[in-house]
């Protein structure tokens, strides 16, 4: 039934939020979590984190005066209610402008919102920041920082929350304790969390207390009149505090309490009564899945981790409870989980790491220094790795630069279920280098033959056919972009070129680039990600010095920002016709 605006309709900013009683406050949570829920069931999105977030973001900006008082979101997929309250509301409540506005704050949609975030643990480490410039420029304004959702296990939380606590004037830190992260919280702080939340905050056996906070606890985190009476308390004082108030993941909707994992982030049509998940065939995560099984059932100490995203990679609760000791959720902390891995590797057992392209960033110095320095043969699994059309704190195209070129690392690119799976055997099997493996998206594709390549003899790329004239090296998840390619320049220029299937992102086949000199003229490479840095570009060095022409397709180093992913593909002339085109004036 359509929800019939009442306070909403007159809520265009913080300041008229501070003109509500306390009974219109109630309706406007009532009418914010009718329009979310309708939105994202439209669009997909964040789901349960933001229904939670509905009365604490009402309250705060009751107190506050956003955006003079400066709040940070953390995992700014709770940010949803803020920004009805912040002169975006028609991006939640107009079905023509549900595209207008981002997931995740951004600073270029209102001057509410002061950093771009997509992950976690950050929010705190920014604060400090905005504090301690105030007090250099003499400011006296608050400084709120909202962590939660389990962001808490992120490293950088713990690091932002010790310089907090010695900062010695005004920051508010705001705990959204729901019990959950992305799936169940994983970690000894969350002990200390629920220990807190049963004594109502009373227990001497406080985290936040030894780290030198004033402790408030709100244990009713969705009474506005509870929240706004510590608001107001904490407000204005020269000292840090830390406010930790008790919600619930998804409040408002039966379905999303009941199964907070699930309703984390839905698809569109998702809580319509006939919605039905859509069937596909075998996808990757389903054969990561079953090949981990089936080697725990062997005996293997093989070991499935999750950094706190197991719906990425499959890792269902069916799985994680058949699967046993032989996984492991490290909570939202990418950096452990590659030590962790490492760890696991050099005393003899044999982790699986499975991560989203987009968080890889966050483990830099941990594959290069923890893992690669040490030469230790963990795999890691990238998964959702390409050009996309998501958010710009979301993009998964930057991963191959990143990993490709650390040293002693292994980075290979499958193009089928075949090719995958004698990858993963053979990473798990073997013992002489950390390994990645960027897993193709979406339904397991088989090109009907075994795969029985000897991964040990490195970087050794197959000529999958034969040809002249030009050569296409598409890698991965662009072989069948080449495919395409090949097809059509044979049909319109009449050249039968030569398709490369390179396998290796981390090496050239020196010999292999070698050979093409005789009969090619020109070598184009594609590849789903930057170039910047890339595969490509490891070709065209290769080639630098010599009368072989060379064309890199791929995307541009930029950010995006849900722009999509067919405007894109124009954009870096990733369409046969427009490699044609560019391969005509090259030659």
């Amino acid at each position: 039934m359509e929800q019939t605006l009442n306070v909403l309709d007159k809520v265009n900013s913080p300041e008229d939020v501070k003109k509500l009683s306390i009974s219109e406050m109630n309706k406007l949570a009532d009418e914010i979590r009718h329009y979310i829920m309708k939105k994202v069931n439209t669009t997909g999105g964040h789901l349960g984190p933001n229904l939670g977030m509905v009365e604490a973001t009402i309250a705060l900006h009751y107190v506050f005066n956003s955006p003079v008082d400066k709040i940070v979101f953390d995992v700014s997929h709770q940010c949803y209610p803020h920004k009805f309250l912040t002169g975006r509301k028609e991006g939640f409540t107009d079905p023509e402008k549900y595209q207008t506005y981002t997931g995740y704050t951004a600073p270029e949609e209102s001057a509410h919102d002061w950093f771009k975030v997509g992950h976690t643990a950050t929010s705190v480490s920014l604060a400090c920041g905005l504090a301690k410039a105030r007090d250099l420029n003499g400011g006296k304004e608050n400084v709120v920082a909202i962590i939660g959702d389990g962001s808490l296990s992120g490293g950088e939380a713990y690091e932002g929350l010790n310089n907090a606590a010695v900062l010695g004037s005004n920051i508010i830190i705001i705990v959204n304790d729901n019990d959950m992260s992305i799936a169940e919280n994983h970690g000894g702080l969350y002990q200390n969390l629920k220990l807190l939340r049963d004594t109502k905050g009373q227990t001497e056996c406080n985290f936040f207390k030894s780290l030198g906070f004033d402790y408030y606890y709100i244990d009713e985190g969705h009474d506005i009149e509870k929240l706004i009476s510590v608001f107001n308390e904490v407000k204005d004082l020269n000292r840090p505090v830390l406010v930790h108030m008790h919600t619930i993941k998804g409040k408002g909707l039966d379905a999303a309490e009941h199964n907070k994992e699930h309703y984390h982030w839905i698809l569109p049509g998702e809580l319509n009564p006939d919605y039905t998940p859509a069937k596909g065939g075998e996808d990757y995560a389903s054969l990561t899945t079953s090949y981990i099984l089936k080697k725990a059932e062997q005996g293997s100490p093989i070991i499935a981790i999750s950094p706190a995203t197991p719906g990425v990679s499959g890792f269902t609760p069916e799985f994680r409870q058949k699967a046993g000791i032989h996984y492991t959720d490290v909570g939202i902390a990418e950096e452990h989980a590659v030590a962790f891995a490492s760890g696991i590797a050099k005393n003899g057992g044999k982790p699986v790491l499975a991560m989203m392209s987009s968080f890889v960033q966050r483990t830099y110095d941990q594959l290069s220094q923890d893992l690669a320095l040490n030469s230790n043969p963990a795999t890691l699994l990238i998964f959702w790795g390409g050009i996309s059309g998501a958010d710009a704190t979301h993009l998964t195209s930057f991963d191959i630069p990143l990993i490709s070129n650390i040293p002693n690392m292994v980075y290979l690119a499958p193009t089928c279920r075949e090719e995958y799976l004698r990858m993963l055997d053979w990473s798990v099997e073997q013992d002489k280098y950390p390994v990645a493996i960027r897993v193709p998206f979406g339904e397991a594709k088989s090109r009907g033959e075994e795969d029985n390549t000897d991964y040990s003899m490195l970087n050794k790329y197959k000529i999958e056919e034969a040809g002249s004239k030009v050569a296409i090296i598409a890698l991965g998840t662009f072989f069948g972009l080449g495919e395409l390619v090949k097809t059509a320049l044979k049909e319109k220029m009449g050249i039968d070129a030569t398709l490369i299937n390179p396998r290796f992102i981390t090496g050239v086949d020196e010999e292999m680039l070698e050979s093409l000199k005789g009969n090619h003229d020109i070598v184009i490479t594609l590849e789903d990600g930057v170039l910047d840095g890339g595969f490509g570009e490891k070709i065209s060095r290769y080639y630098g010095s010599s009368d072989m022409k060379v064309l890199n397709f791929g995307a541009k180093k930029e950010f995006t920002d849900r722009i999509p992913l067919e405007t894109l593909y124009q954009k870096y002339h990733l369409t046969p016709d427009l490699i044609l085109e560019d391969i005509k004036a090259c030659l």
